[in-house]
């Protein structure tokens, strides 16, 4: 293996996507916690919950990726603490969410704003998503269904 930097690192990891919002690299969504390059490669991953069904998936796909650049020395150590939080989630995937159809996290005002015409007249139809860390919406203005990535 040739020498890698850890910012290189970082840079292909930039290019695997998260396997339920494939939109999301695992950078933009806030789960890569760290990386260290001693001799081989450790990522740090923290899941968004401890019982994401996309985990497994998701480490896969990291060493997967990495294998393809040539590192034969990779771990992947699993962060349970602190816990993941959607604060996490960086501003250009906050974006990509919206421009996708799905409404980011809310930061401060507990208004939902509609990814497809940002009006805060929406309300909730169920709690539960086509994912677990999704919920039903709808726009009271443009009538459109949306989904709201929920705050974990």
């Amino acid at each position: 293996m040739a020498a890698v930097s850890r910012e290189q690192v970082y840079e292909w990891l930039a290019d695997v996507p998260d396997p339920e919002i494939p939109v999301l690299s695992i950078l933009d969504l806030g789960i890569v916690r760290d990386v260290s390059v001693n001799g081989g490669v450790t990522v740090s991953l923290t899941p968004t919950y401890s019982g994401c069904p996309a985990t497994e998936v998701i480490e896969s796909s990291v060493l997967a990726a990495l294998e393809k650049k040539g590192i034969e020395s990779i771990a992947i150590k699993r962060v349970l603490s602190p816990p993941w939080t959607t604060d996490w989630i960086s501003d250009a995937g906050r974006e990509k969410l919206r421009e996708y159809g799905i409404a980011p996290p809310a930061r401060a005002s507990r208004a939902i704003a509609c990814p497809q015409c940002e009006s805060l007249h929406t309300e909730r139809i169920s709690e539960f998503g086509s994912t677990a860390c999704k919920a039903a919406w709808r726009c009271r203005d443009c009538l459109e269904p949306f989904e709201y990535f929920k705050c974990l």
